[in-house]
């Protein structure tokens, strides 16, 4: 291929990229996680579930190569795009980047939701061999990075999780101000990127978050994994909607659907859960024992990733807003890269144990505290860990006060404007 001909096509492929995707809003959060490892002999690879603004992340990378270097050569590679399906395995990749590849300049490598390449991670470890290629990638399947395949590539990658919008994001993308109606809008609907060109209503966004659901089921579960019983699946992904926040082990789940005349024994239902995980459509959390020291293996929570996804498929209801909460804080620290666990102190529970860098935070969820019962509860779990991290219960009460033996109270939209 010439020259000539090899800087034609270049032109037009960001061109394509820059109408295609016009409007792309900065998310700062993960793409400053990127600007470190950009011209590094590293893959970066973008996970997480479909819909996120993996994409967009992509463009806004290429769109900063460009910027520092006008004649850095950009391969895109896009496997949900038709013009891209004779690429099939790691032979058909490696000769499509060695084919369009400019020698003598920097090649940028970007290849979206790469998991539907066989083999892939062979064409990734003999193309980091050049150290002219950067290579960034997107995946829409939690076992990109597992087994064999991160094993192959050990030491060559670095993962950035992507979720979806925080309330900040969420605040950003629709324009709206930090108000009670904005966060309301914020849990009903979640935090998918594309609700920017959507009016806010029920019918028009439940419905486009439906078919996203239907998306993300059929290609990265029943057909990823050669599913049969869909209708237990269904019947699962409701369950775990209606029950958010409450922990559960696969034989609970098991023993109550099977009391909804629906039959799976405990280990298909942690197949099928896992399955859901991998997809990202569903976090497994797991409880962490804070006297003992060490993780629990068996009872889990599990919260929806985009909560907006939950609410189309069980409802948004007034009486399950304590466990939107939950849901809303967890997505919350995720994004801000906290691994988060459930604590388990005695009989007590810990609504979550959040870690980076060294540092904890305990954070109990409470919908109000004008109880007197409920202030007890939730900051006498607190109180009874013996550490001087700090300590939050979350409400979605608006209070401004003392504390309680150092033990803050913080409402909702104090919380996420402000933890990081």
């Amino acid at each position: 291929m010439s020259i000539i001909f090899l800087f034609l096509w270049q032109i037009i492929n960001v061109i394509t990229l820059n109408a295609t995707y016009p409007n792309s809003v900065p998310r700062p959060l993960y793409t400053d996680r990127v600007l470190p490892f950009i011209g590094k002999n590293l893959i970066k690879v973008f996970t997480g579930q479909r819909r996120v603004g993996k994409s967009h992340l992509l463009f806004q990378i290429i769109a900063i190569i460009k910027e520092k270097n006008i004649h850095s050569n950009i391969i895109y590679i896009n496997k949900e795009d038709l013009a891209f399906r004779t690429i099939q395995n790691a032979e058909d990749l490696s000769a499509y980047v060695v084919e369009h590849q400019i020698k003598g300049q920097d090649n940028y490598v970007f290849i979206d939701e790469i998991q539907e390449i066989e083999n892939f991670e062979d064409a990734l470890r003999s193309l980091l061999l050049d150290s002219s290629i950067d290579l960034y990638c997107t995946g829409s399947n939690a076992e990109l990075l597992s087994g064999d395949i991160a094993g192959k590539l050990s030491g060559r990658f670095i993962e950035v999780k992507v979720y979806s919008l925080t309330y900040q994001e969420f605040l950003t993308f629709h324009q709206m101000d930090d108000e009670n109606n904005s966060l309301q809008k914020y849990i009903k609907y979640g935090g998918l990127p594309y609700l920017k060109h959507l009016p806010l209503e029920d019918t028009i966004v439940f419905e486009y978050l439906k078919n996203i659901y239907s998306t993300i089921v059929f290609r990265d579960v029943i057909n990823r994994y050669a599913i049969r019983n869909t209708p237990f699946l269904e019947q699962l992904v409701f369950f775990l909607a209606s029950t958010i926040g409450s922990i559960f082990s696969a034989k609970k789940i098991s023993d109550f659907l099977k009391a909804q005349k629906v039959n799976m024994a405990p280990n298909q239902v942690q197949i099928y859960v896992s399955h859901l995980v991998n997809a990202f459509l569903i976090h497994q959390v797991k409880r962490y024992d804070l006297e003992g020291k060490r993780l629990f293996e068996i009872g889990e929570k599990y919260f929806f990733e985009n909560l907006g996804i939950r609410n189309s498929l069980w409802g948004y209801r007034p009486q399950d807003m304590g466990k939107m909460m939950e849901n809303v804080v967890y997505n919350h620290l995720v994004a801000h890269n906290y691994t988060v666990n459930v604590g388990i102190l005695g009989g007590n529970e810990i609504d979550f144990i959040a870690e980076k860098a060294g540092e904890k935070i305990y954070i109990q969820v409470a919908l109000s505290l004008l109880e007197e019962k409920t202030i007890q509860r939730e900051f006498g779990n607190l109180q009874k860990i013996k550490d001087n991290y700090p300590k939050m219960v979350v409400t979605l009460d608006s209070f401004s006060g003392n504390t309680v033996e150092g033990i803050v109270a913080i409402d909702l939209k104090k919380f996420l404007m402000n933890i990081k």
